[in-house]
């Protein structure tokens, strides 16, 4: 069995700090640069980029240093959904002026409970005042964090009306019925799922790859475990992917990320996190190479 379209992995890179908390803009391209050279596309200022601890300013100034830096555009798909309404329109603009390939966009997280009319005007003001035929924006489903779902209802109802515009997904609820309903009755409709652990449920239903986390420490593997779907090297590779994924997910995902990068790469500034995360427990953290090591884990491949 083979895929019929190609599926993208998309890391939702980490953003290193310096000793004083502000962004170290060196190292951040560095690794952006690697991640990409591993085979993933950049889903910057992700969940797991910290981004809802980044201002505006330094998410505008980023995007521009990653363009700068030869990074292509392309492999951008950076977060941009704030609950202020104008500065996700002046971000998301500033995605589309680079010609990022698209923006995830997370719906306003601080007026609860938020009814569909409300969510759908929101989206309908982002894309109108973008008033590009370029944008390409993706929904960001992740109820547990926001307090917001993205509704069925909502999806088609915006697919309707943008079909040109509002294009795709990302699934990180952990529910795998929401996705699985998804891939069964928006066909055509771009959903990745938010770990890799799902790729052998989601591919065959069409998923467009995944957004995951884990894809800051091992993007080679799930790259290749999507390269590889349909031969023998499939089972192996995912096997190995399952595992380290389920090392981190048992602990605080960012801290223990972070952690594990800052060892791989012999940087412990690396560890830095913005309040109100804290670091890595040394014992925890310690563990988690332990365990790692044990599946022979190593970024560098």
């Amino acid at each position: 069995m083979s895929l019929t379209k190609k599926a993208e992995v998309y890391a939702p890179a980490l953003t290193p700090f310096n000793a004083d908390l502000s962004v170290n803009q060196n190292a951040f391209i560095d690794f952006c640069q690697w991640l990409v050279s591993q085979g993933a596309g950049l889903a910057v200022f992700g969940t797991n980029s910290e981004a809802c601890s980044l201002s505006l300013r330094e998410k505008m100034g980023l995007l521009d240093a990653l363009v700068e830096a030869g990074i292509g555009a392309d492999k951008l798909l950076p977060g941009v959904g704030l609950c202020a309404l104008p500065e996700t329109i002046e971000l998301s603009k500033k995605a589309v002026e680079l010609g990022c390939a698209g923006t995830l966009v997370l719906p306003p997280y601080y007026f609860k409970p938020a009814s569909d009319d409300g969510l759908f005007a929101y989206y309908s003001e982002i894309i109108q005042a973008v008033g590009s035929e370029d944008l390409r924006l993706y929904l960001y489903h992740i109820p547990q964090f926001t307090g917001v779902p993205i509704t069925q209802g909502l999806i088609e109802r915006l697919i309707k009306a943008y079909p040109d515009t509002v294009v795709g997904i990302k699934d990180s609820s952990g529910d795998w019925t929401n996705t699985e309903r998804m891939l069964r009755e928006l066909p055509g409709f771009k959903i990745f799922p938010a770990s890799e652990a799902l790729l052998e449920k989601a591919l065959p239903l069409g998923a467009a790859g995944c957004i995951s986390a884990t894809a800051n420490v091992q993007p080679h593997t799930i790259v290749s475990a999507i390269e590889n779907w349909g031969t023998d090297q499939f089972a192996a590779l995912q096997s190995d992917a399952k595992a380290v994924r389920a090392l981190f997910q048992a602990l605080p995902m960012i801290p223990a990320l972070k952690y594990v990068v800052a060892e791989q790469m012999g940087d412990q500034a690396w560890r830095n996190v913005r309040p109100p995360l804290a670091k890595a427990a040394v014992d925890w953290g310690q563990k988690l190479l332990s365990d790692l090591a044990e599946q022979r884990f190593s970024m560098v491949q």
